[in-house]
């Protein structure tokens, strides 16, 4: 990236990179804390690595009802304007809670959904189905054309011929595929060797794809206390610009903290945009994890207190 921005500032490689899915496991903040919490990251000098909060289709009253207690109908004061401006709450764009909608119950919940989050500024549509072409006919159908979505099929789907036959439903469609990275149990994290197909099965294709689950440490390391095999974040940004399956895999395999950090700075601004135009999002139950890797990388600082002269 030609050296790092100074600090206070994020760098284009991570805007907008942070979904907030804080409600999710393993989290699992309730909702009434989650609201007020994601108001603080959209007002934070990090609001431009943090994207919408993400909700489940089935909790969106329990959403309005949150929203509504913490500043006014849907989240008002300021809950998207950081995003919009760079600035604190309150400076400027739509005021309404900014929300990704999650539906695990596939394009049956669709419609209802779309209805019950009218109240806020919806930020994208996030469908699991096993039928790919169902599901692009039913977005065709219900959502409003300004709302993006993404499609995820179960990872049993997604391998070998099932892969490319899936991959190319989607890119003939204006939506992006979603991969789940991790979960709850050591089978819900594939390895190197799928995530590299599946990352570059996109990458050839120039589909986008969002991410999701397990993901929210930068460097791939095998978490202590499960025995889980997390993939980093950074690996995977690395990877995106690889089309060829062994490279792909290679970059995911890496657990040298360090060679990451260097090869992120390596980057020309022509590589991020390559980057980010593939791998657009993951969900995060935390944001103050990833943004913390990052610091302790050297790849993010915060901004520099004023000096305050001795009295």
């Amino acid at each position: 990236m030609s050296g790092l921005p100074s600090g206070g500032v994020i760098p284009e490689l991570f805007h907008g990179l942070f979904d907030d899915a804080a409600v999710f496991p393993p989290g699992n903040l309730p909702v009434a804390e989650a609201v007020p919490a994601h108001r603080v990251h959209r007002a934070a000098w990090y609001a431009e690595a943090v994207g919408p909060l993400l909700c489940g289709a089935g909790r969106l009253g329990e959403l309005a009802a949150a929203a509504a207690a913490a500043g006014g109908p849907a989240g008002a004061a300021g809950a998207t304007g950081p995003a919009a401006t760079g600035g604190p709450a309150g400076a400027g764009g739509d005021s309404r809670l900014r929300v990704g909608l999650v539906l695990p119950g596939g394009s049956a919940e669709l419609a209802r959904a779309l209805a019950a989050a009218a109240p806020f500024d919806l930020a994208g549509v996030e469908l699991a189905t096993r039928d790919a072409a169902d599901a692009v006919a039913e977005l065709d159908r219900l959502l409003p054309p300004d709302v993006p979505a993404a499609v995820e099929l179960p990872r049993e789907l997604l391998r070998g011929d099932d892969l490319d036959a899936v991959l190319d439903v989607l890119v003939d469609s204006p939506y992006r595929a979603k991969f789940r990275t991790g979960g709850l149990v050591a089978d819900a994290f594939p390895d190197e060797a799928e995530l590299a197909a599946f990352l570059t099965g996109c990458a050839q294709r120039g589909l986008p794809y969002k991410c999701t689950a397990g993901l929210h440490n930068a460097v791939r390391h095998t978490d202590p206390e499960t025995g889980f095999e997390h993939h980093g974040f950074l690996n995977v940004l690395l990877a995106a610009q690889e089309t060829d399956r062994a490279a792909a895999a290679e970059v995911l395999a890496e657990r040298d903290g360090e060679a990451l950090a260097k090869a992120v700075r390596a980057l020309t601004a022509r590589q991020v945009t390559v980057i980010r135009n593939s791998f657009t999002a993951f969900g995060t139950c935390s944001i103050a994890e990833p943004l913390g890797d990052l610091a302790s990388l050297g790849l993010l600082s915060s901004p520099t207190p004023p000096h305050q002269e001795d009295r």
